[in-house]
């Protein structure tokens, strides 16, 4: 059988509701040269091209066959070149 919450549990779950979502650290800028460490891509050099703080999420664009293909990826996936 469930239990109802005490007033002090609900206030507390509240506060922590509030928080901001913490943010992720990415050390890299639009246009800098990133080498891939992870992934199919792996070993592969590329040019940053957005940087999504929220999510902690790159695009990378990748020379492939000539063209260069874009390639979205975790921020731990990548490294400076």
């Amino acid at each position: 059988d469930p239990t109802p919450l005490s007033h002090a549990e609900v206030e507390a779950l509240m506060v922590r509701m509030d928080e901001a979502e913490p943010e992720f650290k990415i050390d890299f800028s639009i246009g800098e040269i990133v080498r891939i460490t992870d992934g199919p891509f792996k070993d592969y050099d590329g040019k940053v091209a957005e940087i999504d703080k929220e999510r902690g999420r790159i695009k990378v664009m990748v020379p492939v066959f000539g063209r260069d293909t874009a390639v979205e990826l975790d921020s731990l996936q990548v490294r400076k070149f």
